[in-house]
Order: structure tokens, then C-alpha cells, then sequence
């Protein structure tokens, strides 16, 4: 392809055929991207578990971030919904509004995203939809996964004396886009470790096998710890108490709050800045030992659950009041 030709993307049908047909893998499930469906054969003893999230320019991304990394992102996000489930990925489809904006190499660069994280993470592409736009790039995947039948694990099923779990570390992915925008106050290799933390969240995919022999209900923290795990409460009938005290905090995270002059406020940020990507689970305290032997990913226990409705967040003893729980669309 000529330099000249390169600037004007083609239309659909060939940004379809030379971009995101390799990226089927050859799956006889997608036709070649030829047809308008795909056909999913059953699994055996098996559940279809199906999710779908939307990143959108300027509220999941900044405007400047390079496209494979927004493709990247979009693929995980919605992987960590699947790991919140203890479904292994199968497939995925992808629908992207472009904008105006978006010329044949920034669109060549998405498409190598994908193919990064799809050898990563065992899926393929079965299918999906590309437009134009003159709005922001908007991109969405519908992700598909198996789990054992009967064994997803839901965010109804806590109960009171259950303890609260979180795995990794909390308040990374706020502070990362604080990072990324240029407005955090830390040393240069913090601020580039967090932003990348923002950037590219890592689903914890490696759970799947303790949560579905331990936890008894499980969701992921996208839009903030105390807002997921509420979600967990109120889809389980049950309270949710949590100890600010107990987050698990990285390096760069500590660095941070031990500047602020209220801690107790700065916790509370961190718990509800949302982005990370972690998984947020319940369990019997009898089965602790057995979830956090067998995660493979560091496990902190930072609460529990409780009779009644509602989350309650506490720090040194004392009930923090909380204005917002976490991030909410409009």
C-alpha cells in the first residue's frame, strides 16, 4: 500500500477482511467474518458465561493513548469480568466506532493490540461490527467463556460470617490515571508504573480454580472497591463491612499516602477511585486457608459480611462516612 493511500482507511468490508479476519485464528466458528453470526457449538458439562463492557475516549482512555493499548485494555477489562466468574476465556466480539481521526495505521495498531492479548489469553475474535463516527473512538467486546456447569461463581452468594477477600493491590489504577494525566506528585518511576497500571490492567485470570472450589460469591473492582463489593452485598441480601485499615497497597500507592494528611481520607480515595481490575470475593473464614493457598495471586482479607443491607467502611476503630462509593455512569 502506497504512503498516500495508507493516510485514508479503507472502507469496512476491507478493514474487516485484511485487519480482523486474521484474528479469528481460522475458528470454523466465525465464517471467515463472512456471514453476519457465528455458531458456538455446546461444551459438554459446560456453561456459556457471556459479558460485555465498552471503553469510550476520553472517559475509560485519554484521547492520546497509543491504540494498541486502548485494544489491549478493552480486551482485559473485559477479561476481568470473566475471572470474577471463574470462567476460562473462549472468544470474543468486537464492535468499534472510529472517528475521524483514526487513519489506516492507527487502525493497524488496535488490530496488533488484539493479537497481543489474544496470544496472551487463549481467545480469538468470532465476529463483531466497525463504523464511523464523529464522536470519540468508542469500542466494545462481548467476551465468552466456559465454566463447569453450576460452578460460576456469582455475586449473590455471600452470607453473613462470610470474610471479604481482594487480590492484589487497591488504588493503583486511580492514582495511575492522576499518573497519566500528569498530575501526581511522586518520584518519575512511580508515576510511570502506576500510569501503566492504568493503562494496562492485568485480569486475574489465575484465580479461576480457588474461587470455584472456595468463594461463595465474587465480582470485579472497576468502579472502585467499595462500590464492587457493595454489589456483592446488595445482590446477596447481606451488609458489607470494610476495614480501610487492611487494603493491600503497592509500593507506589504507600509512597502516595503517606504524603496526605488525612489517611483515613486517602484510603477511602483509593478504595473508591476504581480501575483497578482486581477481584473482590467472599468467603467461609473455614475455607480461607484453601482460597488463598490456591489463587496463585496474593489475597488480603479486608472485611466481612454481615447482617442487614449496606456497606460500612471503617478506619482505627471509627465508621468513615462515604459520599460516594465509587464511579457511576450517567
Amino acid at each position: 500500500m502506497r504512503a498516500a493511500e495508507m493516510s485514508v482507511p479503507p472502507d469496512e468490508f476491507e478493514t474487516i477482511a485484511r485487519l480482523f479476519r486474521p484474528l479469528t485464528g481460522g475458528a470454523p466458528e466465525a465464517f471467515g467474518l463472512m456471514d453476519d453470526a457465528a455458531a458456538i457449538p455446546s461444551r459438554p458439562g459446560h456453561d456459556l458465561i457471556v459479558t460485555k463492557d465498552a471503553l469510550v475516549a476520553g472517559v475509560h482512555f485519554l484521547e492520546g493513548d497509543p491504540p494498541g493499548l486502548i485494544a489491549r485494555k478493552l480486551l482485559r477489562t473485559n477479561l476481568s469480568d470473566l475471572a470474577a466468574k471463574a470462567a476460562e476465556p473462549f472468544a470474543y466480539f468486537l464492535a468499534v466506532s472510529w472517528p475521524e481521526s483514526a487513519d489506516w495505521a492507527y487502525r493497524e495498531a488496535f488490530a496488533a493490540g488484539l493479537a497481543e492479548d489474544q496470544a496472551t489469553y487463549g481467545v480469538k475474535l468470532l465476529g463483531g461490527d466497525t463504523t464511523s463516527t464523529r464522536g470519540p473512538l468508542t469500542a466494545s467486546v462481548t467476551l465468552l467463556g466456559w465454566t463447569p456447569s453450576g460452578r460460576m461463581v456469582p455475586r449473590g452468594g455471600a452470607r453473613p460470617g462470610d470474610i471479604v477477600l481482594v487480590s492484589g493491590t487497591i488504588g493503583d489504577g486511580g492514582l495511575g490515571l492522576e499518573a497519566a494525566r500528569g498530575s501526581l506528585g511522586l518520584p518519575a518511576s512511580d508515576v510511570e508504573w502506576l500510569a501503566a497500571r492504568y493503562r494496562l490492567p492485568e485480569p486475574r485470570l489465575t484465580l479461576r480454580q480457588a474461587l470455584r472450589d472456595h468463594a461463595s460469591a465474587a465480582a470485579d473492582v472497576s468502579d472502585g472497591l467499595i462500590a464492587d463489593a457493595g454489589h456483592i452485598g446488595d445482590a446477596s441480601g447481606a451488609g458489607i463491612e470494610i476495614d480501610l485499615d487492611r487494603l493491600p497497597l503497592s509500593a507506589p500507592a504507600a509512597a502516595w499516602l503517606a504524603r496526605q494528611p488525612d489517611p483515613a481520607a486517602a484510603r477511602l480515595h483509593l478504595a473508591t477511585a476504581g480501575d483497578d481490575y482486581e477481584v473482590v470475593c467472599t468467603a467461609r473464614p473455614e475455607a480461607a486457608d484453601g482460597l488463598m493457598a490456591g489463587a496463585n495471586t496474593p489475597l488480603t482479607v479486608i472485611g466481612r459480611v454481615v447482617e442487614g443491607q449496606g456497606t460500612k467502611v471503617f478506619s482505627g476503630g471509627l465508621a468513615v462516612p462515604v459520599v460516594s462509593s465509587g464511579w457511576r455512569h450517567r
